[in-house]
């Protein structure tokens, strides 16, 4: 991408350079500046930089509120902080301030993920997910969903994306999960591994970076004792069975003293 805009500015350059070397010195210094300044808007879509928590925070809020609350669509910066800072159906809760998501705003803006207008005497702000993403309605629900809670089973998907979109059944949130995973130009969600105990994997978006890789597996305490350490243990282990065996005796000795009748008194 980065090349092809050099070869379509390079040229265009040259000619002004050319035929008005004293009159399009600002045109070629605005045409000198257009790779860099393209370079921002024309990112691959395998080298998208990761959003940060907030960031994603704020895109999530932002899908949910468009179609839970749409009569407030597009939201303003007092919507977005309170949609971050809400307590119910949020993993992990945040306490940001304006601050913090004008901050948001502005990285996902340079990313072309948000559109603002102004509505009245506010700005207001507009998600872009399913044109810069390339993403159809149902992968962007579920992308919402897993930036506002944190990974989630698929069926867990299900239920809590249903203000967003009504799937059909669980097989269909997973199919979608898939396609998310197996994107060409960059998966979008990965499947975790399996927790102990449970029965469901659990799925997490990658809008904010790679899944972690898989925990090292413990190796037991007995591989990793040292012989004076199993020594040493085996000792205290003889020390407190002999321990135990006298205070056996001890007790039986009591028990026969009570048991044993008393003289008789003449």
């Amino acid at each position: 991408m980065s090349a092809s805009i050099d070869r379509a500015c390079g040229p265009v350059a040259e000619t002004v350079q050319r035929y008005h070397p004293h009159g399009g010195a600002k045109l070629l210094r605005s045409l000198t500046a257009w790779p860099t300044a393209l370079r921002k808007y024309t990112r691959d879509p395998m080298t998208f930089e990761p959003l940060s928590p907030l960031e994603a925070r704020v895109l999530g809020v932002l899908i949910e509120k468009q179609r839970s609350v749409p009569d407030t669509y597009p939201l303003s910066l007092n919507a977005l902080v309170a949609g971050c800072n809400q307590k119910s159906s949020r993993a992990p809760i945040m306490d940001v301030t304006e601050g913090d998501v004008l901050q948001a705003l502005d990285g996902l803006n340079g990313r072309s993920l948000i559109v603002e207008s102004s509505g009245g005497r506010v700005m207001r702000y507009a998600h872009n997910a399913e044109r810069v993403l390339d993403l159809p309605t149902q992968s962007v629900a579920l992308l919402a969903t897993l930036a506002l809670r944190g990974p989630q089973t698929a069926a867990e998907l299900r239920s809590n994306s249903e203000r967003l979109h009504r799937f059909a059944d669980v097989s269909t949130v997973e199919a979608f999960l898939h396609e998310l995973a197996e994107r060409p130009s960059g998966p979008l969600v990965a499947e975790l591994a399996r927790m102990p105990g449970t029965r469901e994997a659990r799925w997490m978006q990658l809008l904010s970076g790679a899944a972690p890789g898989p925990a090292e597996p413990r190796e037991p305490l007995i591989a990793t004792a040292g012989t004076t350490d199993l020594a040493t243990l085996a000792a205290r282990v003889d020390a407190l069975t002999r321990e135990l065996e006298a205070l056996k005796v001890a007790v039986a000795a009591l028990e026969a003293d009570r048991l044993k009748p008393s003289p008789s008194v003449e």
